[in-house]
């Protein structure tokens, strides 16, 4: 069974920094692309970061510049470095991986709480 356990969340003064980890255990972690996705208070989930089993990436907008997503194939773990965080990057933040065999199945972990307050 996939299972993805997150953690790293907490509460950071605007302008701090924050590393989010993501373990998962159950798959083949090298083959596998990893996201990162995350949903305010209101909002829908939305994509943040996304990294390949080939190490390429992709970042939303309004994260680009600030976050960066990497993996530790040894340790089974992706990460999110997230600086210059503001107020606006509250939210949880999810882990993500997903599998194509014939129909999309998506796994997720169940989240981190990441505040951004004075």
């Amino acid at each position: 069974q996939v299972q993805l356990v997150e953690s790293g969340g907490g509460l950071v003064q605007p302008g701090g920094s924050l590393r989010l980890s993501c373990v998962a255990s159950g798959v083949t972690f090298s083959v596998l692309g990893m996201s990162w996705h995350r949903q305010a208070p209101g909002k829908e989930r939305e994509l943040v970061a996304l990294i390949t089993a080939r190490d390429t990436t992709n970042y939303s907008g309004s994260v680009k510049g600030r976050f960066t997503i990497s993996r530790d194939n040894a340790k089974n773990t992706v990460y999110l470095q997230m600086n210059s965080l503001t107020p606006d990057d509250t939210a949880v933040y999810y882990c993500n991986t997903w599998r194509n065999n014939g129909v999309r199945r998506d796994y997720w972990g169940q989240g981190t709480q990441v505040t951004v307050s004075s």
